[in-house]
């Protein structure tokens, strides 16, 4: 039997969360104005949840989606200090091409067939990967700390 290498070897935190002086909530509402600042669109936002993605066409036959997931929980009892968990994904999609093609037959002239063909073009799922670049992290925690520092956010 043929063994599968592990991609994760776990060795690190301080690439995917940042400890904030904030509540949860005030956490997660500074990542979801620092994804709206960024032009993403938020399919989920609550308390202790962000969930934003937006999509980018680098080239003609190339669509990008980022897909970045926020988690805010407590760090301390008074829970003034929260803990945030981001993960960013990123699928790729190709523009493929497919024919199809059809006879025409034609009865009257005997079997005379004629061949018509089309193409259609279609968006496929090449590709899906969890961005690991610490420095795009460390600039969207960055940001997160900027909102927190400039905005009254909501106590809850």
């Amino acid at each position: 039997m043929k063994k599968v290498r592990s991609q994760e070897d776990f060795s690190s935190t301080a690439t995917y969360s940042r400890l904030f002086d904030a509540k949860p909530a005030q956490t997660c509402e500074a990542a979801r104005r620092a994804l709206l600042s960024q032009g993403y669109m938020i399919n989920n936002a609550s308390a202790d949840l962000v969930e934003g993605n937006k999509s980018f066409q680098p080239e003609p036959e190339v669509h990008l989606q980022m897909l970045i997931r926020v988690v805010c929980v407590p760090e301390t009892a008074d829970h003034s200090v929260s803990l945030g968990f981001v993960t960013a994904l990123q699928d790729r999609y190709a523009l493929k091409k497919s024919a199809s093609s059809a006879s025409l037959g034609v009865g009257a002239l005997g079997s005379v067939s004629l061949p018509l063909s089309a193409t259609n073009d279609s968006m496929v799922k090449v590709g899906s990967e969890t961005i690991a670049a610490d420095a795009f992290y460390e600039n969207f925690f960055d940001l997160v700390k900027r909102f927190l520092q400039s905005e009254a956010l909501p106590e809850e």
